[in-house]
């Protein structure tokens, strides 16, 4: 089996999202075993492989949604900017705030498309121009010149590219730091894929973007970093998610250091 790589360097001042150690745990199953990865600030982190690897496990405990789970349970560090998201301190409804997440399918509020960006805002006490907080988190997300006119209908009458926008326009009003983005575009056709995938390329310029995709092309056009996950199999016919490797996109896709990558981006499994 190939060694996984540790991804570890203490000396690297911009990473936003580290883990060192981690296991994940459902009950007694372990799902994911001995994550260590740096996630780097304002670059696209593209997490790919099989089905079951851990990728969408990962992702969400950086923002603390596996917490909704009751066998959930994690074991080692998940630190955001330095500092351990499960440690006792910690409030997850903050830590939500400061790292998004945008789902695999588009889910509007059932609210106006201002309200819908409007709401986050409010119930996280913001206290300024929200008339322009709502037209500049549009203008990010690509989507103000096609709602300007249309700001009072529902978010649901959108297509579903549109939706899919409107959600990250809805992550970004609440101003976070970070975006985790699960499969953004696995139920869109292609032209709303290709502006999403657009969008993400801009919007690294000020958030720190990890995404999940199935689509091997898309983490080659829009990721700068690639963790390529697989599974191990367990006595009892189980499945155990771990990291292979975690390298610049271009190397990973172009020269990977462990055979069972190369397999894996050559099609000969997945």
């Amino acid at each position: 089996m190939d060694t996984q790589v540790r991804n570890i360097n203490d000396t690297d001042t911009d990473t936003v999202l580290r883990t060192e150690n981690l296991n994940v745990y459902y009950g007694t199953f372990l799902a994911l075993k001995n994550v260590w990865l740096n996630i780097p600030r304002n670059q696209v982190t593209a997490f790919i492989g099989p089905s079951g690897c851990g990728k969408s496990t990962l992702l969400r405990c950086y923002n603390r949604l596996n917490d909704l789970i009751d066998s959930f349970r994690a074991e080692g560090n998940v630190l955001y900017d330095g500092k351990n998201l499960y440690s006792p301190d910690i409030d997850p409804v903050e830590v939500r705030r400061r790292i998004g997440m945008v789902f695999q399918r588009p889910n509007p509020f059932p609210k106006s498309i201002y309200d819908n960006i409007a709401f986050g805002a409010k119930i996280n006490g913001f206290k300024g121009d929200m008339d322009e907080l709502v037209k500049r988190s549009l203008q990010q997300a690509a989507l103000w010149e096609e709602v300007k006119d249309k700001l009072k209908q529902s978010g649901s009458s959108l297509s579903g590219g549109q939706q899919q926008r409107l959600c990250i326009a809805r992550a970004i009003a609440v101003q976070p730091d970070v975006i985790l983005m699960d499969e953004p575009c696995s139920a869109l056709d292609p032209i709303s894929t290709l502006r999403v995938e657009e969008l993400i390329t801009q919007l690294k310029e000020q958030y720190t973007i990890v995404i999940v995709t199935h689509n091997m092309q898309q983490a080659t056009r829009v990721s700068d970093k690639t963790a390529f996950f697989n599974v191990e199999p367990t006595e009892k016919g189980g499945r155990i998610g771990y990291l292979v490797e975690f390298d610049d996109t271009e190397l990973i896709f172009n020269a990977p250091k462990q055979k069972a990558t190369q397999e894996y981006i050559s099609g000969r499994f997945g």
